[in-house]
């Protein structure tokens, strides 16, 4: 087997993983707030994370090589889990992925000022239109927007911001600060919020977010070994297969039925990100801030790009 096919396959099955990871979220978020089910996914995620990081052989120390872009990535993956928490939980899988999928166009977009890179005038174009793909989907008029709509969007936004940053400090910072810092901060400000939001837990319950916690973690493993055996290129693509397995969870188990703008949505949105990945892919592009970016559409409890644990540009 080749490494491509090999990297394919894996990162295949992670994104399987990753969706039965959220439809977890949106059976848990029927009874307990995004809050509550991060911090326990956390809590239960500390000891699974911390064995992978007692293997970082990185020489250095815990404190940041850049203090200021780690603390504003560290930010951006807490508020982009708490909208992702939010918006599965609230509506519909399907319709949350094909938001979620404008995220690898707004790291075309924010490659610009943030990193100095030359967007021409066709991956703007495909932007364009995948950004129009999202509205077809949200369509205003038509439906009520929802605070869900409004998570979903949010998540997607800070998603690419966090991506895009680990693209410009991957080479500097440590793979375990990388790692360490936003899972603080979630248990941390979850913590906080706890108070507030705390529902007591039946033990089935627990029980689904242990299986959180270890879907989370298998399915980060399997996308850091397909990194490591294939390129980018092959890798990311199959970020979009999350949509099949949405569209399937969301019958069998949530009796969501995907319309059919839903899918024209999704489709214009995957089409455009595709678009993207093969122009970087086949050299038409001199830079490429999605394929390098490594990232998985969700930010969540566990991290989920590849260059936090292997670092950019290795």
């Amino acid at each position: 087997m080749s490494a491509r096919t090999q990297g394919a396959l894996l990162s295949l099955l992670a994104f399987a993983i990753f969706a039965a990871h959220d439809a977890l979220i949106k059976t848990l978020g029927g009874g307990y707030s995004a809050f509550q089910i991060i911090f326990f996914a956390v809590l239960f995620a500390f000891p699974l994370t911390t064995l992978m990081l007692v293997q970082d052989r990185t020489s250095g120390t815990l404190i940041p090589a850049r203090p200021g872009w780690t603390a504003l990535r560290t930010g951006s993956v807490v508020v982009s889990s708490i909208c992702a928490f939010y918006a599965f939980s609230v509506l519909p899988l399907a319709q949350v992925y094909a938001i979620l999928f404008a995220t690898p166009l707004l790291i075309t977009a924010l490659s610009v000022p943030l990193l100095g890179e030359v967007v021409r005038l066709r991956r703007w174009l495909a932007v364009a239109v995948g950004l129009c793909g999202v509205i077809v989907v949200l369509r205003p008029g038509q439906i009520e927007p929802q605070l869900g709509h409004a998570a979903a969007l949010l998540a997607a936004a800070t998603g690419a911001l966090s991506s895009t940053i680990v693209r410009k400090i991957g080479r500097d910072e440590r793979p375990v600060v990388l790692l360490i810092y936003p899972m603080l901060a979630q248990f941390v400000l979850m913590s906080a919020a706890m108070p507030f939001v705390f529902v007591p837990m039946e033990g089935d319950a627990l029980v689904l977010i242990g299986l959180l916690a270890i879907l989370g973690h298998i399915a980060m493993r399997l996308m850091i070994r397909a990194y490591r055996v294939a390129e980018a290129s092959t890798v990311a693509p199959m970020q979009y297969s999350q949509i099949l397995w949405a569209s399937l969870f969301g019958v069998l188990f949530f009796e969501e039925v995907p319309d059919v703008t839903t899918a024209i949505g999704a489709g214009i949105v995957i089409g455009s990100g595709l678009y993207i990945l093969l122009r970087e892919r086949s050299g038409a592009s001199a830079n490429s801030p999605v394929t390098s970016t490594r990232s998985r559409v969700v930010p969540g409890v566990h991290p989920r790009i590849g260059p936090q644990v292997d670092r950019e540009g290795s």
